[in-house]
């Protein structure tokens, strides 16, 4: 079992987000980046270089929060590269309260706690 950590950052807080997510952290964990979150990806991959935080299971967003970016920006940010998917709402509902998700980019079991930051 593995926890969801759902993020909602600024860039201002995100390094702060890092830290608090790695208090508890467990290998085999998951991130979920939420609202305008995805677009500090870079700084995120960052943080995490410099954390505790390691075997990290899959790095998700949401279509829509990702859909609301400029082609350029997704472009540059090379999400293809660093998300393990993008997640549509029902995905998201599913992943949140099943506890066998699956998708082809997940090599979890399921989930035993979804744990929010939004700082």
């Amino acid at each position: 079992m593995a926890t969801l950590y759902q993020i909602h950052s600024t860039m201002d807080t995100l390094r702060r987000s890092v830290d608090e997510m790695s208090r508890t952290w467990r290998t085999g964990d998951s991130i979920l980046l939420l609202g305008s979150t995805v677009a500090f990806i870079s700084w995120l991959d960052a943080y995490l270089s410099d954390s505790e935080i390691q075997g990290i299971a899959n790095i998700y967003a949401l279509a829509d929060d990702v859909a609301q970016l400029s082609t350029n920006t997704s472009a540059k940010l090379n999400l293809e590269t660093k998300l393990s998917g993008l997640l549509t709402d029902e995905e998201w509902v599913n992943l949140t309260q099943s506890t066998n998700f699956s998708n082809t980019n997940a090599n979890n079991a399921g989930l035993d706690k979804v744990v929010t930051i939004a700082l």
